[in-house]
């Protein structure tokens, strides 16, 4: 049954109890407790006031309902009391707590509200930290997502373009900037068509250039990667720079204008990759496209790129630059419509190791019975040129120069210059000045001497054979012409001269022909091509065959006529020919400067793979007249003897002064004294060594380096070199000096003039060497004691 309203109310206030928190309950604006609000259950009119406000009792509250607990039989709680009063008032004393603590907590929170401000500027840093090192995060990872690693060993940032190459003990071995003309950042994918479906990595620079990123392996030690760029633009010239500093000590190339041993040492701005010489121009008369570093990093560029070179900047901002650019001479014939840059980067553990097989990849592969006697013939005898000019070159002069030569108990090679011909062209002698000229070299013969003929490509103007080749069209023609119009150049005496075009099919037959007649007529022995440098080549040059650039001109020459004539030796090359052939060193001067420009051009020139060398004339070639009132003017004697010293353990001696025309005994002396030093210590190390070179493509003449390619002191070494790997030679190159400063390779070695015994991988402070000695030194056996 259920109760009525009166009755509960009557219920509920006999069981109400007052609590004293009540009393201090908040009120609203009108006086009554916010508890009571609410407009459904308002009972505020049935409230008792008292007179001094305080209410006899409270309102009833909102919604007060009866706890299933209260309403339970006797005995079902814990307590076993079912009292109404007691559950009313638990309630509202808990709840008069809740409401008293909540009231408390904003006073309490505020009282302990910290006062140090340390603490707010600790917090401060704090964040501003945090976000410092989030935002380096960013830029950090940034980065790394830029630079990928495209293929195993190397790392490419394609925004900043730059290249890190490394070895496989993750040391980087190459670091550079790739197409630092681009002046442009964002880079693209190729489109499909673009791609080469062969394992490359593509990227474009839109409407400027497009970059070919390959990887590819020569052998187990020696991994290549390939970078080709192909410009898009006209204004645009594909430019990659090799840092010299970070990426070790650089050699190759060939002779550069400061003989600069390593590279970094050098300078210079772009100029073409081609032959020259090195008074005039930035490269000298051989050339390889190719450099090498003591990190074991070698860098091959492709033939057919119109490659400029520079070395520029200083210090630690030094740069080996590559360039691909067309012009109007030594690239004026595009093999492309806009120039590519197509180059390789190789590597292997040392530098030793990757030269030797890089060089052997173009090894002879058969050597000719008389190949092999050429060459151990031109190192043991010296070579022989008659000094003077044109007008003192005759058959008595001959004479004489060979009775010089008698007194020094030397054979040899006696070479003919170009003044066996009245005119550069001719290919005939001059009978004019050699009218018995068959007997005066059957005469030499007969003494023991082999004879060399000097043979040019060039036709002067004066020779009765220029209207010849003009008629028959065998000449280079002026570039845009009807092939009728020859164009001109110079060489030497020849202040006006044609030259044989070598592409046209009835140009070496002709030739050929001519030089047959000369053979038979005064039976010599050899051919020495003089060729000059791509500067000699007519500047607006036009071939029956396009050429490259003006040195494939030199290469068709050699291979062409190596093939039916015994070419004794060539002044200018740019690639191996298909036959052992020497290779002549380019003049020096006859200063002091001259003769320490030797030993960097030959290290260089064996490194890019030319091993058979000759080198200038003892004594210099240039800056000392031929004549002066009729008498022969000589070289200084120090200057002479030194530079002597130094050529005796050369590959090759090669004489314009015979040492006897000093009419000094002590340089006759010293002559003879190291005349008997080359033969004993020097021709059989050489010898030995001309066999391993060719199965091992090692130079006979070799860098310290090549003993000990871990050695950093062996690496910038300029005024010492080594025979293949069994003597070391360190001779004076300044005037009046008496000692100097040697580095010895890790090992144990002999010293020539006194016979010591030294310890490798150490300087020698203060060497003494007297002016009639050279210092030497022979390698003994590591377990050598002492």
């Amino acid at each position: 049954m259920c109760a009525t309203p009166i009755a509960v109310r009557k219920l509920e206030e006999k069981f109400y109890i007052p609590d004293d928190s009540d009393t201090q309950s908040q009120t609203s604006e009108n006086g009554i407790r916010s508890d009571f609000t609410n407009s459904e259950n308002d009972f505020s009119d049935v409230e008792d006031f008292r007179p001094n406000g305080v209410p006899l009792r409270h309102a009833r509250r909102k919604s007060i309902t009866l706890s299933p607990k209260m309403l339970k039989p006797p005995g079902d709680d814990e307590s076993g009391s079912n009292s109404p009063g007691n559950s009313i008032t638990s309630i509202n004393s808990l709840a008069s707590l809740l409401r008293e603590k909540m009231q408390m907590l904003p006073t309490t929170i505020k009282k302990k509200k910290p006062k140090d401000y340390k603490i707010r500027a600790f917090v401060g840093f704090l964040f501003l930290t945090i976000v410092l090192l989030v935002g380096l995060a960013y830029v950090l990872y940034h980065q790394k997502v830029l630079q990928r690693a495209y293929f195993d060993k190397i790392k490419f940032s394609k925004v900043q373009r730059i290249i890190k190459i490394y070895n496989a003990e993750g040391v980087d071995i190459v670091q550079g900037r790739l197409g630092t003309t681009l002046n442009y950042d964002k880079v693209l994918p190729c489109l499909a068509e673009d791609d080469r479906n062969d394992g490359s990595i593509c990227m474009e620079w839109m409407h400027r250039a497009r970059l070919y990123l390959h990887f590819y392996e020569l052998h187990e030690d020696v991994r290549c990667y390939n970078m080709k760029w192909i410009s898009l633009s006209k204004d645009l010239e594909p430019t990659d720079c090799i840092d010299l500093h970070e990426s070790g000590h650089w050699y190759g190339g060939g002779q550069n204008a400061e003989s600069a041993w390593p590279l970094e040492k050098g300078g210079h701005d772009f100029a073409p990759f081609v032959t020259g010489r090195v008074d005039k121009h930035q490269w000298g008369n051989v050339l390889k496209r190719y450099f090498i570093n003591s990190k074991g990093a070698a860098l091959i560029i492709d033939d057919k790129t119109p490659l400029y070179t520079a070395i520029e900047g200083d210090g630690a901002e030094k740069r080996l630059c590559l360039k691909a650019k067309y012009d109007d001479f030594a690239y004026v014939n595009r093999n492309t419509p806009l120039p590519v840059l197509n180059y390789s980067i190789c590597t292997s553990p040392n530098m030793t190791q990757l030269h030797s097989f890089m060089s052997e990849k173009s090894l002879y592969d058969v050597l000719r019975p008389n190949e092999v006697d050429d060459i151990n013939k031109l190192i043991s005898e010296p070579i022989w040129e008659f000094p003077s000019g044109r007008d003192n070159f005759t058959e008595d002069a001959i004479f004489d120069y060979i009775a010089n030569i008698n007194q020094n108990s030397q054979l040899g090679h006696v070479l003919i210059n170009e003044f066996w011909q009245r005119h550069v062209g001719d290919f005939t002698v001059d009978k004019e000045r050699f009218a018995t000229f068959e007997k005066t070299l059957e005469i030499i013969r007969r003494r023991g001497f082999r004879v060399v003929f000097s043979i040019q490509p060039f036709i002067s103007t004066e020779s009765s054979n220029f209207a010849r080749a003009v008629k028959k069209r065998i000449l280079i023609s002026e570039r845009s012409s009807d092939r009728r119009i020859p164009a001109l150049t110079r060489y030497k005496y020849a202040g006006s001269a044609g030259m044989l075009d070598v592409t046209n099919n009835k140009t070496m037959p002709w030739l050929l022909d001519k030089l047959k007649n000369v053979i038979n007529e005064y039976k010599f022995d050899a051919f020495y091509l003089d060729i000059g440098t791509a500067y000699n080549v007519p500047h607006y040059y036009q071939c029956e065959k396009t050429l490259t650039n003006p040195d494939e001109y030199k290469s068709i020459f050699i291979n062409s006529l190596q093939q039916t004539n015994n070419v004794f030796a060539v002044n200018s090359i740019v690639d191996k020919p298909s036959r052992p052939t020497f290779v002549s060193l380019p003049m020096f001067d006859s200063t002091w400067d001259g003769l320490r420009q030797i030993i960097p051009t030959v290290l260089t020139y064996g490194l890019t793979g030319y091993i058979y060398l000759i080198p200038g004339a003892v004594g210099g070639d240039y800056n000392v007249p031929p004549m002066i009132n009729g008498t022969v003017t000589l070289p200084d004697k120090e200057l002479y003897i030194r530079w002597l010293q130094l050529s005796t353990f050369l590959p090759v001696t090669h004489f314009t002064h015979v040492p006897s025309v000093y009419g000094d005994s002590k340089i006759t002396e010293i002559a003879r004294t190291l005349t008997i030093l080359r033969n004993q210590k020097v021709v059989p190390l050489l010898k030995k060594y001309v066999n391993e070179s060719w199965y091992m493509g090692m130079p006979l003449i070799r860098p310290l380096w090549m003993l000990d390619p871990n050695d950093p002191v062996c690496q910038t070494i300029t005024d010492e070199f080594s025979v293949g790997e069994g003597l070391i030679v360190a001779p004076i190159l300044h005037s009046g000096t008496r000692e100097r400063e040697i580095y010895l390779p890790a090992g144990v070695w002999r010293d020539g003039i006194d016979g010591s015994l030294r310890k490798g991988s150490r300087w020698t402070h203060d060497y003494k060497v007297a002016e009639m000695e050279i210092a030497y030194f022979e390698r003994m056996p590591d377990n050598t004691r002492f």
